[in-house]
């Protein structure tokens, strides 16, 4: 073969093996907040409809996974479910790309984790909210919160700052799970003010922030001067409803996360639901191989899994936040048991 005729099938070999070792391109629909870095050590979270940025558990769950990334060098993505339908596709796309773990964010997503975890026993899942029945698998992480220990607390600054002894709770989906907050702060309010009333109002959402304005709306005007919610998205328009409110006079207590910012002059308090501590702290002990999946991990006032916010001693009286002190060492040394249902 003559000099031109070689170089023109190297450079046609060359073009052959470019081709062959293009990357793959991505796939339709994916949120891909951090590329796949090789070896690293690999976390993924599903989020449920809520979204990434739902002032709510996806929010704080989504914390504790950058906190992986900065701390334990982790190559992290995330996935948003924007229909329930969603949970299963999502789900496996992690289980496929073999994730060290994938994070279920909420009781919404357990029976497709349940599914996706049998198909992929290899593969590591974990779960917020949720003890799935009881009936773990032993690729699967329960992450769940005592609740009604925080949501008490909450109710006993309602209880201690009502000015009409009427005070309201508003809760998204009807379920175990959000019940446990309406009791647990029920519970709060009688025992720090048995004359109170707490009116509730459920909004049968976690997303539709003009039905939890509507609910709030409708609280406020029944003589009711401070509502706690526990309904993740939804709770936005309880905040958007009590800044249209007289300053002093309404309040609105968040939930998950500190809210204040959503209402500054009108937030009494936030309970604080850690899922951001709890998702790292698991995530960390599989890095480091001492983690046995499996079981289900709960978190309470005694292991600072639920508290109040730091804001809360902006608008809460100082008598109030003693009282607080005090209910709170009493559950935690077991003097108080708070209901949960």
């Amino acid at each position: 073969m003559r000099g031109k005729g070689w170089v023109a099938l190297i450079l046609c070999i060359l073009f052959i093996v470019a081709i062959g070792c293009a990357p793959p391109q991505r796939q339709a629909g994916q949120k891909q907040t951090e590329g796949n870095k090789g070896n690293r050590f690999k976390v993924a979270m599903v989020t449920d409809t809520g979204g990434l940025n739902d002032e709510s558990f996806n929010q704080t769950a989504w914390e504790g996974i950058k906190r992986a990334k900065r701390d334990l060098d982790a190559d992290i993505k995330a996935l948003e479910s924007r229909r329930d339908e969603d949970y299963i596709p999502n789900l496996s796309r992690f289980a496929r790309e073999r994730r060290d773990i994938t994070w279920a964010v909420g009781f919404k997503l357990d029976k497709a984790v349940r599914q996706v975890a049998n198909q992929f026993k290899d593969v590591q899942f974990g779960i917020v909210d949720t003890d799935l029945g009881g009936n773990i698998p032993n690729n699967v992480t329960a992450v769940t919160f005592k609740e009604e220990e925080g949501a008490f607390l909450m109710g006993v600054i309602a209880g201690l700052s009502t000015k009409t002894n009427k005070v309201g709770f508003m809760g998204g989906i009807s379920s175990p799970l959000i019940k446990k907050f309406e009791v647990g702060y029920t519970a709060g309010v009688h025992a720090s003010n048995p004359k109170a009333k707490v009116e509730v109002a459920y909004a049968e959402s976690f997303t539709d922030s003009t039905k939890g304005r509507s609910l709030a709306s409708s609280l406020y005007n029944r003589g009711v001067d401070i509502i706690f919610h526990a309904s993740g998205g939804t709770g936005k328009g309880l905040f958007d409803e009590v800044k249209t409110r007289e300053k002093g006079k309404y309040w609105a207590i968040g939930v998950d996360m500190d809210q204040s910012r959503l209402a500054p002059d009108h937030t009494l308090s936030s309970m604080i639901k850690r899922v951001d501590i709890a998702v790292y702290k698991v995530t960390k002990s599989i890095k480091e191989n001492k983690h046995q999946p499996g079981k289900e991990i709960k978190y309470g006032l005694k292991e600072n899994g639920v508290g109040i916010s730091d804001q809360t001693k902006k608008h809460v009286r100082a008598e109030v936040l003693r009282k607080v002190e005090e209910f709170k060492k009493k559950i935690i040394d077991g003097e108080i048991k708070v209901p949960s249902s």
